[in-house]
């Protein structure tokens, strides 16, 4: 497929059942790969002095490159091919050089090759490396050949002894994992040190943590009566700015919420979305006259898009934030700068704390939302795909919720 890649010609694809890739008609052997996920992923292809075709990824769109960054690389390459230059060579070179100033140090290793790798390439990019850098600080002036299984095992053992989750243990080493294996890819080092490390073992059945009614009609009753705090907190500061001829601020009282947190928590609590998902929610996603909410692949943690039903609660918090947000395009929860939404940790931990529910994380809504799916009689697989999951195992975790199962499959035996 040939069209030029443009702004609109680029926008307009959409991933297909199976990747296919677009060849630009302006520059020469500038292309666009798109993958079923709807992931996009820029090229320069050409052919050497030996007249085979070879080709240099130039990056992912949104991962930290646009389409004008990626035509202005195109262009150089094409131009470098054209004076005679080997291209591939010269990438090499530049490889070897960054091998070199790494002087084999995991700091300046990730620094200066993993970390461009990782923005242009993965949505963690940076926070696997913040990861490492915070976890294993007293590696990064180590050679990485230094990095042994024998002392990450230690480090392991002495997380555990410390309190740590077997979760967070394996999380992190991960981390460092994926730095070393590109090490290797790289040819930074011959062999991964932790290529016979074993993650820890899990409980892959851990009870899932979700709302009683009880806990539910609390954490409803939190929320209202927090919204009418803040109504009349503001009631009460336009009243003293009026009193000293300030500027007032905008009335909440005809409103139905004091702020963000309940719209976020009804539409966690009656849609499943992660938290990052609801952090990135744009206007244009939420499709109210059919009732659903598309979770786009470039925000989910899959990078695959998925179409979510919006139940009656979830529309009326919806259509109620929409009349009193600050945009009505971009974000549909934007921080109070107008960009993204960072955490709101400090208010759910005041608003559980009211509602008297304790042990009850952020992410265990989302826990909540296949729970009670899954006793309510839908299919492990209709929930899978309305939370997202990458494969089935991890909603069997709600598997022992479904109502009489096992007791009917005994039952068939007589």
């Amino acid at each position: 497929m040939q069209a030029k890649l443009n702004a609109s010609t680029v926008k307009r694809l959409t991933g297909e059942a199976k990747p296919y890739e677009v060849v630009d008609a302006e520059i020469k052997g500038f292309l666009m790969r798109v993958q079923p996920t709807g992931r996009k992923t820029f090229y320069f292809s050409y052919r050497n002095d030996a007249g085979r075709r070879k080709r240099i990824k130039l990056g992912v769109l949104g991962s930290s490159l646009t389409l004008a960054q990626a035509r202005d690389m195109a262009i150089t390459y094409a131009g470098k091919v054209a004076a005679g230059a080997d291209v591939q060579g010269e990438r090499a070179t530049a490889r070897q050089s960054a091998r070199e100033r790494a002087k084999n140090n995991l700091g300046n290793f990730m620094e200066e090759h993993y970390l461009p790798w990782a923005l242009a390439n993965l949505k963690s990019g940076q926070q696997t490396v913040d990861t490492v850098k915070r976890s294993f600080r007293d590696y990064l002036g180590a050679p990485l050949v230094d990095i042994q299984l024998s002392k990450i095992e230690r480090w392991r053992i002495s997380k555990l002894n410390d309190g740590l989750k077997p979760s967070t243990v394996n999380r992190v080493v991960n981390a460092l994992r994926a730095v070393l294996t590109k090490a290797v890819e790289w040819e930074v080092i011959t062999e991964h040190p932790l290529a016979k490390l074993k993650p820890i073992r899990i409980d892959g059945a851990k009870k899932a943590r979700f709302l009683s009614d009880g806990e539910e009609a609390q954490l409803y009753q939190a929320l209202k009566d927090r919204d009418e705090e803040l109504k009349q907190g503001r009631t009460r500061g336009n009243q003293h700015r009026a009193e000293r001829g300030y500027d007032l601020l905008p009335d909440l009282s005809h409103f139905a919420y004091g702020d963000r947190m309940t719209p976020l928590v009804i539409l966690s609590l009656k849609t499943g979305m992660r938290r990052g998902e609801l952090f990135d929610l744009t206007w244009d996603a939420v499709d109210l006259p059919n009732k659903v909410i598309t979770a786009h692949g470039d925000t989910t943690k899959s990078s695959k898009t998925r179409h979510i039903p919006l139940s009656p609660k979830a529309i009326e918090a919806i259509e109620n934030w929409r009349r009193q947000a600050p945009h009505q395009i971009g974000r549909v929860f934007p921080a109070d700068d107008g960009g993204r939404l960072d955490n709101v940790r400090n208010s759910w931990s005041t608003i559980l704390e009211k509602a008297q529910i304790e042990n009850f994380r952020w992410h265990d809504m989302r826990h909540d939302f296949a729970s009670k799916l899954v006793m309510r009689g839908v299919p492990l697989n209709t929930v899978r795909e309305l939370c997202g999951h990458a494969d089935l195992n991890t909603t069997l975790r709600y598997a022992h919720l479904a109502p009489d199962h096992k007791a009917d499959a005994i039952a068939m035996l007589g």
